[in-house]
């Protein structure tokens, strides 16, 4: 099993878990995406709060594995929506290879979208 798969799997079990106990079987998934969301903002505005977001404030020395762990709950969030609308692994893989590729070509000039030509780009 890969390491992507694991993780799938260890929050599918998580999921279900908390779904059983909690008693949130009525949850539709649209719901779900909605509390996720915004868990996952709050997880967003932690680790913003663990890197010295605040240029008003002295700075504080940065807790790295803080950071770390709070882009593993980040992550939770992250595999369990797509866990709510029936996505694998595979199938984030497979749609992340393609996103990635045309991310690349977007940079490139060499995407169908518009507003990514490198002859526009106003740094150059």
């Amino acid at each position: 099993m890969d390491k992507l798969d694991e993780i799938f799997m260890m929050q599918k079990a998580f999921q279900d878990d908390l779904i059983k106990n909690r008693h949130l079987e009525n949850i539709k998934p649209n719901e779900w995406i909605q509390k996720q969301t915004l868990a996952m903002i709050s997880e967003l505005a932690e680790v913003l709060d663990e890197v010295n977001f605040k240029w008003w404030k002295n700075e504080k020395p940065i807790n790295e594995d803080a950071v770390k762990e709070e882009l593993v709950d980040i992550l939770h969030f992250f595999v369990s929506m797509c866990l709510s609308y029936g996505m694998t692994a595979e199938e984030l893989h497979a749609i992340y290879l393609k996103k990635n590729k045309e991310n690349f070509d977007r940079q490139y000039g060499k995407s169908a979208k518009q507003g990514y030509d490198l002859g526009q780009n106003k740094n150059n």
